[in-house]
């Protein structure tokens, strides 16, 4: 065997599901298809890390890199913008509102406000997102080969066997599919990826204008978006037009040029595009996440609009809830039915988010209908309930797996290994090896011990797996973290 399981697709994905696996005491090995200045074409645009993503990034010890990486961001961009007053476009406010510490999220593009200036919210470029996470594994000893296509997966009952486009193949026990929207994996696997076709197409370049004062953002053109004020230099429309004809070929002036003029209803002229994107509302879902001995996570399991900035969030938890318990089973650690709590939690999940972004497509439409429909959603977001309600859901904080998530603050530091959590009000701080000889004997290498007011058992990825009486306990890690190492 090449590895404990071949991770497929070295994307912030793959890149963190092979850490989280790295610290389950796995051996990974990630196989990115392109090289790495190639991925620096996927970074136009900005990506979000909402509260839940920011809140689990905490156990990791990864959300100060990231921070630095937005402040960065908002250094440079600083004095490049339109000025934010009246008149200004929502694009350039929400931006301001996010180096306030102001916004939440949004719905639609109807921000989503945390008034306490305090909101768990971060905008970055995805490379840089990418190299933080790069720099984690690298540190951790993860293997990484870039340029490394699969052609073609094929499972039987001891491994997973990939075959590189290249020649030649590599095994292991387990495989993860973490290789995007078309992932070949996905296909050659025989998931069933269900769901509803595209109904827009939008587009983003690195492009200049012939005038480039003759245009401002605006989510409500004539034949729908345009947003210019995100990044400067980075020009975006999106139209409801059934989706893009051809999603690959190398984008032109003259294509951007007349997605402008349709959008705007102005005379614009585009005089260069050194790089540009197309993509849509295709939003299928992943029958099952799991075919046997693979796997899949991220955009491979779900595709959807980017409109609301989920997708991201949406596989990096994917990665962390698969992560250690993959690594557990990948080490003989527990069985492999602990890999069915992965669907069984991350399908929900995934589902509800496909749901909410096509409402939000639906409200992003031109049209005095849409319009009215906006104003009566702002005016309902301005109730403390509906506020919360959506703000929850933006940002993640309303899954709840098993018993809610549940480490916060100094909790989380010490779930920067990776092991589970004990947490113990008989554990003497003091005395290490009779904590791990009492309360957790067996697991010690996966479970830390710790004092705590009551007696409950915290996942590596955060969440309650069990509370109750000491008599219970046994049975509750066995379940979680597989049977006791005898002793010798």
């Amino acid at each position: 065997m090449d590895a404990d399981v071949l991770v497929v697709g070295g994307g912030p994905v793959g890149l963190l599901l092979a850490c989280e696996l790295k610290l389950a005491g796995a051996d990974p090995l990630v196989l990115e298809a392109a090289g790495a200045e190639e991925r620096l074409t996927r970074s136009l645009g900005l990506r979000s890390l909402n509260a839940r993503t920011l809140q689990s990034l905490a156990l990791r010890g990864l959300v100060e890199p990231l921070e630095r990486e937005q402040q960065a961001l908002l250094d440079a961009l600083a004095g490049q913008r339109p000025p934010s007053g009246e008149g200004a476009d929502v694009v350039a406010l929400m931006t301001e509102l996010l180096g306030k510490g102001l916004l939440r999220g949004h719905f639609a593009a109807l921000p989503l406000l945390d008034e306490s200036g305090g909101a768990e919210y971060l905008m970055l470029k995805q490379h840089r997102l990418e190299a933080v996470l790069a720099g984690r594994a690298a540190e951790l000893g993860v293997r990484v080969r870039h340029a490394c296509p699969v052609a073609d997966v094929a499972q039987d009952a001891e491994g997973v066997t990939a075959v590189l486009a290249g020649g030649g193949t590599l095994r292991a026990p387990w495989l993860a599919g973490c290789d995007g929207g078309r992932s070949r994996v996905r296909k050659r696997a025989g998931f069933a990826f269900e769901g509803t076709p595209p109904t827009m197409t939008g587009r983003t370049a690195l492009a200049e204008l012939a005038d480039p004062g003759a245009l401002t953002s605006s989510l409500r053109g004539p034949g729908g978006l345009v947003n210019l004020s995100l990044v400067p230099g980075e020009i975006a429309t999106i139209e409801y037009d059934g989706g893009p004809d051809d999603r690959d070929g190398p984008m032109t002036a003259a294509e951007l040029e007349g997605s402008l003029r349709r959008v705007t209803g102005l005379e614009v002229r585009v005089t260069s595009v050194a790089a540009g994107i197309r993509y849509s509302d295709n939003t299928r879902h992943a029958a099952s996440y799991r075919e046997g001995r693979i796997l899949l996570a991220g955009d491979a399991a779900h595709v959807h609009s980017p409109i609301g900035g989920q997708g991201l969030n949406l596989g990096l938890q994917d990665a962390l809830n698969l992560g250690w318990k993959l690594g557990l089973v990948a080490r003989g650690r527990a069985p492999g039915t602990l890999l069915d709590t992965y669907t069984a939690e991350r399908h929900p999940v995934a589902a509800r988010v496909l749901r909410n972004t096509r409402a939000q497509v639906a409200l992003m439409r031109p049209g005095a209908q849409v319009d009215a429909l906006r104003e009566v959603m702002a005016e309902v977001l301005r109730l403390p309930e509906a506020a919360a309600f959506f703000g929850a859901m933006a940002d993640g904080t309303e899954t709840a797996h098993g018993g809610g998530f549940h480490a916060y603050g100094d909790l989380a530091r010490l779930l920067h290994d990776g092991r589970g959590l004990l947490l113990d009000p008989e554990c003497d701080p003091g005395n290490d090896a009779g904590n791990d000889a009492g309360a957790a004997s067996g697991h010690r290498d996966r479970v830390r011990v710790a004092p705590g007011d009551a007696l409950r058992l915290v996942r590596p990825d955060g969440y309650l797996a069990w509370t109750g009486e000491r008599d219970g306990l046994a049975a509750a890690l066995t379940a979680w973290f597989g049977p006791a190492s005898v002793s010798r």
